[in-house]
């Protein structure tokens, strides 16, 4: 081999090498992808309406939930939260909320502390509950970053990242922390709400339909009811009538009855003790 080949293998290698490095990096980046869209779909597929969102008078809230972000002005943008040494006190806790719209976002979060451990764990908290993302536990973070990636599918929620160090009588903790919210591409937000049209569509369909059928029970009950009122009225009416003719006869023998009565008593004292004019006579 010349001195020409050999520094032109030289400078060819390193290329080589890192063309397979990129390759590698891109296929690692399509296959996340890849992996992101189908949890993305199979929760989309699964999606059903909250309780709440289907007894609502309203459809507004329904229709915000399917469509999801509003792509004229969605941001696909990721969202960075950090801070350095936050001081987590003696038998105390803290707790960092974020807010996710957007269902299918990918969150990333590295955490570390200073000298010590903490207990950490992450929720996520929904109308329907809470879910634990990373149950709470104790965790080296002093010795290496605890790190951790996952995927928001039902929105809205809220993520809690809690850092617990209740635990401790003694020492102070201090905590860094690097949370990425990254949202979803746009092809999958299209697709999205798309499934979750159809799966929403299915529900509601599904609802109407029992709804109906109770409103033609309830309205047919309303009727019979009706009826039963006007036939009560009716006779309430008659009843009415004949109380009247009742009490009428009733007035009437009072006043014959107190008559009798007068009569009763004055003939019998006539009979036990005989009449005046008749003594006058005798």
């Amino acid at each position: 081999m010349t001195t020409e080949e050999v520094e032109e293998d030289v400078a060819t290698a390193p290329e080589s090498e890192t063309a397979t490095a990129t390759a590698d990096e891109e296929e690692l980046v399509d296959s996340e992808a890849r992996a992101i869209a189908e949890a993305m779909q199979s929760a989309d597929e699964s999606y059903v309406p909250s309780p709440s969102l289907l007894s609502a008078y309203d459809s507004a809230p329904l229709l915000a939930q399917v469509d999801g972000p509003d792509l004229t002005i969605f941001n696909s943008k990721p969202n960075v939260y950090q801070a350095k040494a936050v001081p987590v006190h003696l038998r105390g806790k803290l707790d960092i909320p974020i807010h996710v719209s957007a269902g299918g976002s990918v969150v990333e979060y590295e955490i570390h502390t200073d000298l010590y451990d903490i207990a950490f764990g992450v929720t996520a908290e929904r109308e329907e509950g809470i879910t634990n993302v990373k149950e709470k536990s104790r965790v080296d973070s002093h010795l290496e970053p605890v790190t951790g990636k996952f995927l928001v599918g039902s929105v809205p929620c809220a993520l809690v990242f809690s850092f617990d160090n209740e635990y401790s009588w003694f020492r102070e903790k201090k905590v860094t922390y690097k949370i990425t919210v990254t949202p979803p591409k746009v092809e999958n937000v299209v697709t999205g709400r798309r499934l979750r049209a159809k799966k929403a569509l299915e529900v509601v369909k599904k609802d109407h339909d029992e709804l109906d059928e109770r409103f033609e029970t309830a309205a047919q009950k309303r009727s019979e009811l009706e009826d039963a009122i006007l036939r009560l009225e009716r006779e309430l009416a008659e009843k009415k009538k004949s109380m009247d003719v009742v009490a009428k006869e009733e007035k009437w023998l009072e006043k014959k009855l107190a008559v009798r009565e007068e009569q009763i008593t004055m003939l019998s004292q006539r009979l036990k003790n005989g009449w005046a004019d008749e003594k006058s006579e005798i």
